[in-house]
């Protein structure tokens, strides 16, 4: 997919996944890593095999969690051992707040993006998964997010939000290779599309991509700094002049 910056990252999640490991074995009990993407998570699991590891999961706190902590146990792995803390952040209907505002607040306080797992937004209420350590300061410390007062409080009731909204984006493009995927997400022109993913600022599925010419598919999940993030929803088929049709969900 073309040079990563990811590799010192990398190296680095590496040593913790084998520390991991280590601690598993002297104690005989779980031990865990703080909470991961998905490339991540795929590489935690790689690194677990090499070292022969039998037993790993990843969970994030509900099936379908896209952040989740990966643990290496001594026999079979059981979700409900997991570090993980539900927290509930309730704020007025008529105020408008995103996944990315409650972002931002989290990590201005000093917290660590592993602390942090899904942020699930919905009308007046935000639920977040976060390491169990770190649950009581994050409600004690988080009064307002931005100019909109929340009210925190441990655990949640009733169903979870449904996820993190998307905004479709629909038209048409040259073909599926990456520049022409970025230029239609950006709305900026192939050849500014071009310097934005050889400056490094593009990742495809959580990885730096620079590679102009690497054919994108759907479902591909792709990163934009300053633009956001999306997911390839679906490729149409191509029109009288051979140009495809494109359906692009971006998170909001």
């Amino acid at each position: 997919m073309g040079a990563s910056k990811h590799s010192t990252e990398d190296q680095q999640l590496e040593a913790r996944v084998l520390d991991a490991i280590r601690l598993m074995e002297r104690r005989r009990s779980p031990c865990f890593v703080g909470f991961l993407d998905e490339r991540q998570a795929v590489l935690a699991q790689t690194v677990a095999q090499r070292f022969g590891c039998a037993f790993f999961l990843g969970w994030g706190g509900y099936k379908e969690a896209e952040r989740t902590v990966f643990g290496v146990f001594p026999e079979e792995p059981d979700a409900e051992a997991f570090p993980i803390q539900p927290i509930t952040l309730r704020f007025r209907k008529q105020d408008t707040l995103t996944h990315r505002d409650f972002l931002g607040s989290l990590m201005a306080l000093g917290i660590k993006r592993e602390v942090l797992g899904d942020i699930l937004v919905e009308e007046g209420r935000c639920v977040l998964f976060v390491l169990s350590e770190m649950a009581s300061y994050i409600v004690s410390q988080v009064e307002k997010v931005g100019r909109v007062g929340v009210k925190c409080l441990l655990g949640m009731e009733g169903k979870l939000p449904a996820g993190r909204k998307v905004e479709p984006k629909e038209g048409v493009v040259a073909s599926s290779r990456l520049d022409c995927v970025v230029a239609f997400a950006a709305n900026e022109s192939r050849s500014i599309a071009v310097k934005m993913i050889q400056g490094g600022l593009v990742s495809v599925n959580h990885e730096v991509c620079t590679n102009v010419s690497y054919t994108i598919k759907e479902e591909d999940k792709l990163s934009i700094r300053g633009w956001g993030r999306g997911i390839i929803a679906q490729f149409g088929p191509p029109t009288r002049k051979g140009r495809l049709h494109i359906l692009l969900n971006k998170y909001c």
